[in-house]
């Protein structure tokens, strides 16, 4: 994984947490939660409508910008999460890392609790159909899966996490992995705008993939920093947009996001 930088870095450690998760929560117990029998909502459903479908990230921290915001805590995340839910947010993204983004499962597990209704996207490096059986008991709709990452266990891996009712976002970086994540099925389809080795950010990544995806939901993701962008990147296809870093920078991420939406 050496020649995916700090995407290999975090995939040896997501494959060191998932291996523990399964001796402490082996999966009948995660069948246990009363939210495992919860029907998951659909994250396409959520990202057609009117005005831009945003969906609103909740991460405390980056690699590529270290600290968002101090103190990563279950309840801040559910804070944050319902602030965004309620100024209209089309769904949320919670990332549920725990090494590198200062995340964990709880997060979304608190925001599930205060949003019964509101589309939740596990942001997490997925590797393991482990992972899937976790999402379903801590309330969460969606899960990503990160093409570069997976290689060709992606379809394999879209196709475990649908057998358990999740909708599934699959981010792709280039025309490769966009052709990757259209065979691989019934998904949402993410194009992220950072270049997994350097972190460097450029839109042009997203213009350039667009006319690939007619056709099919498309999210635009990374270095969104206003409504220009959004518009500029509706008028090419996508109908949604993932925004974390520079709403979780602001005081007050919610008001962030307001600007967006109006």
């Amino acid at each position: 994984m050496g020649e995916l930088g700090v995407l290999g870095k975090i995939a040896e450690s997501t494959a060191r947490r998932v291996e523990a998760l399964k001796k402490e929560s082996p999966v009948s117990r995660l069948k246990e939660s009363p939210l495992y029998a919860r029907k998951p909502l659909s994250l396409d459903a959520a990202l057609h409508g009117d005005g831009p479908r945003i969906i609103a990230e909740v991460k405390f921290h980056s690699p590529s910008e270290g600290v968002l915001r101090p103190n990563p805590s279950a309840h801040a995340a559910a804070d944050i999460a319902h602030a965004y839910a309620r100024t209209g947010a089309a769904a949320i993204s919670i990332l549920t890392e725990q090494d590198h983004f200062k995340g964990d499962p709880s997060f979304l597990l608190e925001a599930r609790k205060e949003l019964p209704n509101t589309p939740l996207l596990m942001k997490d490096f997925m590797i393991d159909p482990y992972q899937f059986e976790l999402a379903r008991s801590i309330g969460a709709d969606a899960v990503l899966l990160i093409a570069a990452l997976l290689g060709p266990k992606l379809s394999a891996m879209q196709g475990a996490a649908r057998s358990l009712g999740l909708s599934v976002l699959i981010e792709a970086h280039d025309e490769a992995e966009a052709e990757a994540a259209l065979a691989a099925g019934d998904a949402v389809i993410g194009v992220n705008s950072r270049d997994l080795k350097t972190l460097h950010v450029d839109l042009a990544v997203a213009r350039r993939l667009a006319p690939m995806l007619k056709g099919r939901t498309a999210v635009a993701e990374s270095g969104l920093r206003s409504r220009a962008d959004i518009d500029a990147l509706s008028a090419v296809g996508y109908k949604g947009f993932l925004v974390g870093t520079s709403f979780m920078k602001s005081p007050y991420p919610a008001v962030a996001l307001q600007t967006f939406l109006t």
